[in-house]
């Protein structure tokens, strides 16, 4: 028995080669449109498959495979191949539209659905459920495989291979089209939620050196560049993160970011760059040595230099002066991440978050939502400063980024004590005004959640907190605002939670 592959291929390279190894071993080739007038250009004996199903290609090409007389010789077993009075293809050689080539934020509908592939995709399918009988190939690394002598291990790699590429094929179709249809961020908590992650790369190990870990690229990913440094590991991704996160909140001001173990250690606000920076250090530098630090503006040489005076695992900044990094190259380990998306579209990124637990898959929306200064209540009879608001809603946001129970202490646009984390949160309010390093009189704080009793208002009152700014919604918030009135402290109720588990 003469045996038979069908070959349609996009993709043409070493297509030859492969066909030319099959006529000289003996195999029938069927084939169809333009692989067919390759094949035949190419000198390979190519049987038009109009001449097995009796019809000519079908709406400018549209149709071409999609019929009995192909499908059933590839899905037939040894038993069913005898009813239908043909020789059964032992071989399916596919590779797909390139579709992926033209998706993008400007893509031309018409120009994405003419290049989604169907033919090829049954074929693929086709060919793969029947792995037991037919050899399925669509990966070009594939074509050295030795034909003649296909084991039935070697079949199924090839006939997951295949489902994993139709696989990625639909769901990329799938995403593409959720954003050209505008309906990517309408329901995405829907009732199906799929998820492609293709690995990107191995990382040296997880959070611990006995945890093997691996980046995977997800479909919509930050434009990044490392200038200075090795690969990032799987603790500086989560520390990058995190400080990006925090730093986005101010994308429009000159801000820096000081993290460390995803925490931020110091946040502040300057004329300039080397200003925040001053201002973040001064806040805790014990806890900045190793951080991470991110920033809102380009680094010049002069903030280089105060960078590379001290240990740093990471420094994040949207551009560098030429000067500002050959200083920053002097630390040989120093990774000098530059961020070529613009902060402002920072939180178009991952906009939902997944959470494995053994109770099954955890998602929500990212927590974005922001604080409308029009909408927040002043609950108590002493009113803010128009400075003192400033400082609450840079403390608020700050809060947002920091686990729970959260509490930041913060005064002229800068962090003096940040505490996170606590099992209690007048536990929490202790640690972040002990860990002021000057005093906290005429600080703001800042708490991610409502206050449960008026302790927390006792404490800040004898460490002389000037304001307050928190959601509210407690049992207890009349007696909490009663207290804050007696104890001179001005509060705000922002109607938003930020806990972060």
């Amino acid at each position: 028995m003469k045996k038979r592959a069908y070959i349609s291929v996009y993709n043409k390279t070493d297509i030859e080669k492969l066909a030319l190894r099959l006529q000289n071993a003996g195999w029938e080739i069927v084939s169809t449109g333009n692989t067919a007038n390759y094949l035949i250009n190419h000198g390979i004996n190519v049987v038009e498959s109009s001449s097995i199903t009796g019809f000519s290609e079908l709406l400018g090409g549209k149709v071409k495979s999609l019929h009995p007389k192909i499908f059933a010789p590839i899905l037939a077993d040894e038993t069913e191949i005898k009813a239908l009075d043909c020789e059964p293809f032992s071989l399916v050689v596919v590779n797909l539209y390139p579709f992926e080539k033209y998706k993008g934020v400007n893509a031309d509908i018409d120009v994405l659905t003419k290049n989604i592939d169907i033919g090829g995709v049954a074929l693929l399918r086709a060919a793969a459920k029947n792995f037991k009988n037919v050899t399925v190939i669509c990966d070009t690394d594939d074509y050295d495989v030795d034909f003649e002598n296909v084991d039935e291990t070697t079949r199924q790699k090839l006939a997951l291979k295949a489902f994993e590429t139709a696989s990625k094929y639909d769901y990329t179709i799938y995403n593409e089209l959720s954003y050209n249809f505008g309906f990517k961020n309408q329901d995405e908590l829907s009732d199906l939620l799929a998820l492609y992650l293709e690995k990107k790369n191995n990382l040296r190990y997880g959070e611990n050196p006995h945890q093997s870990a691996a980046l995977y690229n997800y479909a919509d990913e930050l434009d990044y560049e490392i200038l200075n440094g090795k690969e990032m590991s799987y603790n500086n991704i989560l520390d990058a993160t995190a400080s990006l996160n925090i730093a986005c909140e101010f994308y429009d001001v000159c801000a820096c970011v000081i993290v460390k173990h995803t925490n931020p250690c110091a946040v502040a606000l300057g004329k300039d760059l080397e200003d925040a920076w001053k201002k973040a250090l001064d806040c805790d530098p014990l806890s900045a040595f190793g951080g991470i630090v991110a920033f809102t503006r380009q680094v010049d040489s002069t903030l280089a230099k105060h960078l590379t005076s001290m240990f740093l695992e990471i420094v994040i900044a949207p551009s560098y002066t030429d000067e500002a990094l050959e200083i920053l190259k002097t630390k040989k380990n120093l990774r000098v991440v530059k961020i070529n998306t613009p902060y402002e579209k920072y939180h178009n990124f991952v906009p939902r978050e997944i959470k494995l637990t053994p109770f099954g898959a955890l998602v929500q929306e990212k927590d974005i939502l922001e604080l409308d200064v029009e909408k927040f209540k002043v609950v108590t009879k002493l009113k803010p400063t128009q400075e003192q608001i400033e400082d609450m809603v840079f403390a608020f946001k700050v809060a947002k980024h920091v686990k729970s129970n959260a509490i930041v202490v913060a005064k002229d646009l800068r962090t003096l004590g940040i505490c996170g984390g606590q099992t209690s949160r007048v536990g929490a309010v202790e640690i972040a005004i002990n860990r002021v390093c000057d005093s906290p009189k005429n600080a703001v704080l800042a708490s991610d959640g409502f206050f449960p009793a008026i302790d927390n208002i006792h404490l800040a009152a004898q460490n002389r907190i000037v304001a307050i700014i928190q959601p509210a919604g407690s049992i207890k918030d009349k007696e909490v605002i009663e207290t804050a009135d007696k104890m001179g402290i001005i509060m705000i109720a922002t109607g938003i939670r930020h806990f972060r588990h």
